[in-house]
Parts: structure tokens; sequence; C-alpha cells
């Protein structure tokens, strides 16, 4: 137990520290901007009439054509992400199998060198392999 005691002393440090230095102005934000909330009220809220197509409606209420083309919108994109995604995965797919392919080739290759260099007999063609058997 005997980190309990710096322990302890740590936190009584720290938040002695805080309490001393909450009352300090932050160097990151200027009160200029908060006296004058208009500019940053401007860019968040619009006039009613262009934010018509936020109001709620009933279920059975016809859609607005600016809603059907924006639907339409977000699917053709997510669409799009969806063919994009699958295209990259089949890419990746395609190189990896080529690069076993071409690995279990490599592979095959040396194993038929090395049987035939071991079972080569100093004729060409080897004997042993092509005598008709009786």
């Amino acid at each position: 137990m005997s980190w309990t005691r710096p322990l302890l002393l740590t936190c009584l440090v720290v938040l002695s520290v805080i309490t001393l230095f909450h009352g300090a102005d932050s160097a990151a934000v200027s009160d200029k901007k908060a006296a004058n909330p208009q500019g940053a009220l401007r860019k968040v809220f619009m006039p009613e009439a262009d934010a018509s197509f936020f109001k709620r409606r009933g279920k059975r209420a016809v859609k607005t054509q600016d809603e059907i083309n924006a639907e339409q919108r977000q699917r053709l994109a997510a669409d799009e992400r969806r063919r994009e995604y699958h295209e990259e995965q089949r890419n990746e797919f395609e190189s990896y199998a080529e690069e076993e392919h071409d690995e279990q080739d490599e592979r095959t290759r040396e194993k038929t060198e090395q049987w035939r260099e071991f079972h080569y007999d100093g004729l060409d063609p080897s004997y042993e392999y092509n005598r008709h058997t009786v």
C-alpha cells in the first residue's frame, strides 16, 4: 500500500492546479466573437421559405419533387460507393489469386526440376522412363 500515499498526493496537486487556473482566461477563445453572434447565426439559420423541406408532413402526403430528387441522388451516391467498394475488393482478390497461382507454378516447376535431377541417369531422353515394359 505504499503507492496510495503518492497517488493521493498527486490527485491533490492536480485538483489544486485545476481550481487555481479555473478562473484564468484561455487564449483560444476571444470575447469579440461572443459579443457579435449575428454573423455566426446568419450562417446557421436560414429563412423559413428556404427551410420548407425540413417541415414534417403526414405519412400519406405526397413528396415534393425536390425531396424525390434528393433521395434519388442519395441512392445513386450509395450505389456508386457500393460499386466502387466491390470493384476494389474484386481487384484485390484477383491480384491475390494470381500471386498464389504464380507461386504454386513456381513451386511445382522447382519440384519437377529437382525430381528430374535426382532421377537423371545420363541418357537423353532418360532410359528408365522411356523403356517399353514387357
